[in-house]
């Protein structure tokens, strides 16, 4: 096998192969005729799946320079080193089904990358660098241990299926209502209680998969006309409180840690903070791009990130949401992929910024 292996490594050498297939060889050590002299110069694709691997040369972009795919799915990967960010061509990284417990934040130097899978690792979370990869398309996290996603994923503009089933996650960013090119969310047995309100606001968002989230009760309505998976969802019989512990009445749906109002058909204003956050929003919005440009006020970061990026948009009149909501209840709608089940008691909810938009507003309208 070592001797079969060389061959094929001097043959790749001489005829200068674009593309080394390596699966299968039983390599417990990366193969040292790969970074012999110079290297495979015009090497661009790298298959090593199905090998015992358990880390990678810190010399690999310099000897293989011109690598556009690398695919390391079924290894014992532990660490990936720094100098993987020097892989400057780079547009396609599987290290799925290895062992990675750390994914070093140089990963986020790899500017042409399309597509990073690592799905079924021990990840337990996702450096905030990984927001430089303005050029991704596809991000699978799948079966780790992620706890939460990186708010500065919102910057991967490029994204359009994000993958993170099978995670502790309890909440989704809002900040990801943002990736106008998203196009397929899958987020199934996680430990979501609740959706951004935002969710589904872009016309790119297609199919959202959030089945076996037990404690999932409302989807916003934004989502009415997408392809929904929401089989298994708001099964749990302990009913979600507000955020003074007080029951919701009949909106038994989680909502964001920044709603501090639940509004009602009754009321006729809106508090005073929730007003002042829309008028510096409005100022924002058609003034200066740099918050720091704004007149010079004091708020805390929690409400200047709001500021930013809104807890919603009104589902009625799209005025920007901050601090108080006005829930209102559908019944779910069977959608062409969703495979609703009668275990299913989540509806859609309707958030709307004022009393008026709550009671003129309706779903098929």
């Amino acid at each position: 096998m070592a001797t079969e292996l060389k061959e094929a490594i001097v043959m790749a050498k001489q005829e200068r192969h674009k593309n080394l297939f390596l699966n299968y060889r039983n390599l417990y050590n990366f193969p040292v005729e790969l970074l012999k002299d110079e290297g495979l110069q015009f090497l661009e694709r790298l298959y090593m799946k199905r090998n015992s691997l358990t880390t990678l040369p810190d010399n690999l972009a310099q000897k293989l320079p011109n690598l556009i795919e690398l695919y390391l799915h079924s290894n014992n990967i532990v660490i990936i080193p720094e100098a993987i960010g020097n892989l400057a061509r780079l547009q396609s990284l599987d290290l799925s089904n290895n062992a990675l417990q750390f994914l070093c934040p140089e990963v986020g130097r790899l500017r042409s990358l399309r597509h990073l899978r690592l799905s079924n690792n021990q990840l337990k979370s996702l450096p905030p660098e990984i927001g430089d990869l303005h050029e991704l398309e596809t991000l699978d996290v799948s079966m780790n241990q992620l706890m939460s996603l990186p708010e500065r994923l919102h910057r991967c503009v490029s994204l359009q299926n994000l993958t993170a089933d099978h995670n502790p996650l309890s909440h989704v960013p809002r900040q990801l209502c943002w990736l106008h090119r998203l196009n397929q969310l899958s987020m199934a047995a996680n430990r979501l209680t609740f959706l951004p309100l935002d969710l589904g606001r872009s016309r790119e968002l297609q199919f959202v998969f959030v089945d076996n989230n037990a404690d999932l009760k409302g989807l916003p309505s934004y989502l009415y006309n997408k392809v929904i998976g929401c089989s298994g969802c708001g099964v749990s019989t302990q009913a979600l409180e507000g955020e003074l512990g007080e029951p919701l009445g009949e909106v038994l749906v989680g909502l964001p840690a920044e709603v501090k109002v639940v509004g009602t058909q009754t009321d006729s204003v809106v508090p005073l903070e929730e007003l002042a956050l829309r008028t510096l929003h409005r100022i924002y919005q058609h003034g200066p791009t740099d918050l720091s440009l704004l007149p010079p006020i004091t708020l805390p970061k929690s409400l200047l990130d709001l500021l930013q990026f809104p807890m919603g948009h009104c589902h009625r009149c799209s005025q920007a949401m901050f601090t108080i909501i006005y829930p209102k209840l559908f019944p779910l709608r069977d959608t062409a992929l969703a495979g609703v089940h009668r275990r299913t008691t989540v509806s859609f909810v309707a958030y709307c910024c004022s009393s008026h938009c709550l009671q003129t507003f309706d779903l098929q309208g």
